[in-house]
């Protein structure tokens, strides 16, 4: 028997992973669950792996697999649909798929429209939804604690807007792009990090162009 928090905890991060294929970060689970501290969270996260419902990936930092859904959700059905889709299960799924073009790593250092379009890279046509899309691999580690990982291939939405809180693409001075939450405050633009060792980043506004909003993530894996 789950407790509430853990109940409501475990559809989170289920729907999160259904939704983007990414586990949400400690700081957007407490926010879901209107805890006081992120301490909350990693008691409910030790709770719900004792209870095996919960599994943490090894050396992904804070990943999370979901193994198993409570007994009343559609009959404790094991979890499915809810870890990061890999090249190899794309290439074997008979789901609609559509290709975007792969338009090299994020910290390219280019402005996404300058970058030629060398590749097109087939995805799910679930994990895209509307509009146009794009793919870009990921360099560095500061955004672990969101579930993206050096060399992960992020699925953009191109947009020129994001609300505050979602993941997106911002080009820095026309020069440098990078994957990070967007937050606004009194004037200047704060590009979130998730990883603790990284410091945010503070712009005035007028540095900050938002190129597109993560759609969704790809994940190769050793054969």
């Amino acid at each position: 028997m789950l407790t509430r928090k853990q109940h409501e905890l475990l559809l989170f991060i289920s729907e999160r992973l259904a939704e983007t294929g990414i586990s949400p970060s400690f700081e957007e689970m407490k926010d879901a669950l209107d805890l006081k501290s992120k301490s909350g969270v990693h008691r409910l996260i030790s709770a719900l792996e004792e209870r095996q419902f919960l599994r943490r990936l090894p050396n992904r930092a804070r990943a999370l697999e979901v193994i198993r859904l409570p007994d009343d959700v559609q009959g404790g059905r094991e979890a499915t649909n809810v870890t990061p889709i890999t090249a190899a299960r794309v290439a074997r799924s008979e789901a609609p798929v559509q290709t975007v073009p792969f338009v090299g790593r994020i910290a390219a250092g280019l402005p996404i429209e300058a970058i030629e379009h060398q590749e097109q890279l087939t995805v799910p046509a679930a994990l895209l939804g509307p509009g146009e899309h794009y793919a870009l691999q990921v360099s560095g580690d500061s955004m672990v604690e969101a579930g993206i990982f050096d060399g992960d291939l992020a699925l953009i939405r191109k947009a020129e807007e994001a609300r505050d809180g979602e993941i997106v693409v911002a080009l820095i001075d026309d020069h440098e792009a990078t994957l990070k939450y967007l937050h606004r405050q009194k004037g200047k633009i704060r590009l979130d990090p998730a990883n603790a060792t990284f410091e945010p980043q503070i712009y005035h506004a007028s540095q900050v162009k938002v190129q597109g909003k993560l759609a969704g993530l790809l994940r190769r894996y050793p054969a």
